[in-house]
Parts: C-alpha cells; structure tokens; sequence
C-alpha cells in the first residue's frame, strides 16, 4: 500500500436528483479526515477540489435530455478528474477521491487507467447498481449509469473518457445491493457482474461475502478500486445522503468489510462518494465516511 495519499475532492451534484452532494468533500474535510490519515502513519497531500459546473449556471440555457441529464457538463468533469488522477498518478500518491455524485467514478477510473490499464477489479458498494444506460434509465441521472459506463456500456461521451473498459470486468463486483431497477438486472446480468445482495450477507454474514466479493475483485489481478456510495450503509447510520434505503449494512459490517479490503494490500484507489451535509445531523454521515476511509486505510482496533 503506498503511503502517500493524494486526496481530490469533486463537488459535483449534476449526476443526481437532489442539490447538496457537492458539498460532500467539504464535509469530509470538516470531519478531519486529511489530519486523522496522517494520524495512521500516511503522507497527505489534498490537491484539492477541481472544477466542476454549477446546475445554477446551465438550467436556463441549457435543454436537458431527460435520458442523460447534464450530459456535456459531467463529461467535461470527467475529464478534468481523469487528468488530475493521472497527475496523482505520476506524483506517486495514492488517489482517495471525495464525491459529489456517483458519476465522478467515470473520471476516476479513466485516470486509473494510466497505472493499471484498466486491468483492475472493482467492488462497486452500494445500495443500488448504478448500471443502467440511457434505454434502462428510469429517471435519467447520470448517477446510476457509471459501474456500467466503467464496462464499457453507454453512450460515446462517456465511454471514450478511459476509453472504456477502464476495469475488469471478470473482477467486477457489486456489494450490498438492495435497490435495483428492473434494466440494470438485466444489465448486470449480461455483463457478468458478480452481486452480492444485502440478502446474501443477511444469509452468510458479513465475513463470508466479503470474502467472497473480495476474492472474485482481486482474483489474476495485482489492483483492486473501492467505489464506496455511503448509502450503501444502513440510514440510521448514514442519513445524510440522498437516495437512502432501508436495510443497509451496519456500522460494524462496513468497518468489517473495509478492514478485510485492507489486508489484501491491493488497494490502489478509493472513493467515497454521495455524501449530503444538507441532509445530515452535526456531520454524523461525514464523520462516519472519515472512519470508513481509514479502515480501508488499515486502521484497526488493535
């Protein structure tokens, strides 16, 4: 695991329905999360937030496709964030990436691609699969589009990025689904994603499938990506994010399943991402992202 960790925060909140995800990085600034990795023996450097269109300056003149909805301004984003990966990249840091939206994961992994050549497995956690494409859409955000994007399904915009495939897709791996549309099943399915539903946990405990999960992401391969959607936890843990379901993963189940992840020594990228302060208690769901990060980080108990 190297050492040095170069945080880039994306305040973006154009992939999703509700305002406030792109205050998220602040957020988790706010909740110590640059000091508390120092903390655990890593060199931190932020590069801080790149730049990222604001919905208040394109909803009056802009037409919205209500199958990709700010299409060219969240292309544009992933731009911007595959060039700021790959300069991370030859910084020698370890890219932690602080969302804003789930669509930042596109820009994410077309920077990633500079290091491992797409040849990486992913576990996308997450209460919902983010795998649709414009024909599956039911809302049309851009948010519940980018694992699928990462795989090399949807539109030119977006898949010539990395260009896509930006992971492997034998090592793709969904965990603590409970939220799926009836496309995206189908989606996942025919791309051979490997899903782990929270009943599959409910059913073999938190240690068997992540064992499982992170078996089939790390199996050939010397890279491993965690793509962290903090609704994946349980709401009564994490309230302030957008899309909350009901019957998400414990406090102790995400800690547990990050700390499993940081002992394969894998780990080349990280992010946490859909964080909303403005839906949040006294930061509690930031502060919750900081100890999850650090988990996956390698912190232990003892």
């Amino acid at each position: 695991m190297n050492k040095t960790v170069g945080i880039i925060g994306v305040p973006q909140d154009l992939g999703a329905s509700r305002r406030g995800v792109d205050m998220g990085p602040s957020a988790i600034r706010i909740a110590g999360v640059i000091d508390k990795i120092k903390a655990l023996g890593y060199q931190v450097h932020d590069f801080g937030n790149i730049q990222c269109h604001d919905i208040d300056q394109h909803v009056e003149n802009f037409t919205i496709d209500s199958k990709l909805r700010f299409l060219p301004f969240i292309a544009d984003t992933a731009h911007h964030l595959k060039n700021t990966v790959e300069k991370t990249i030859d910084s020698n840091f370890f890219p932690l990436i602080l969302g804003g939206d789930h669509s930042i994961t596109i820009g994410t992994m077309a920077g990633m691609k500079k290091l491992h050549g797409g040849r990486t497995g992913i576990i996308w956690v997450d209460a919902h699969g983010d795998f649709n494409t414009p024909d599956t859409t039911p809302s049309g955000n851009i948010h519940g589009m980018p694992f699928a994007v990462v795989s090399g399904l949807g539109v030119s915009e977006l898949t010539k990025i990395g260009p896509s495939p930006t992971i492997s897709i034998e090592n793709a791996v969904l965990f603590a689904a409970r939220d799926l549309d009836p496309g995206e099943k189908d989606n996942l399915q025919r791309q051979g994603v490997k899903v782990i539903t929270m009943s599959d946990i409910d059913r073999d405990g938190i240690r068997k499938a992540s064992e499982i999960a992170i078996a089939h992401a790390t199996d050939g391969v010397d890279h491993l990506h965690i793509s962290f959607d903090i609704d994946a936890v349980d709401p009564r843990e994490a309230p302030g994010t957008g899309t909350p379901v009901q019957g998400g993963l414990t406090y102790r189940e995400a800690h547990f399943f990050l700390e499993m992840v940081a002992d394969t020594k894998k780990l080349s990228s990280f992010e946490m991402v859909e964080v909303n302060p403005t839906l949040d208690t006294k930061n509690r769901t930031a502060k919750l992202a900081v100890g999850l990060i650090l988990s996956a980080l390698g912190k232990k108990i003892l």
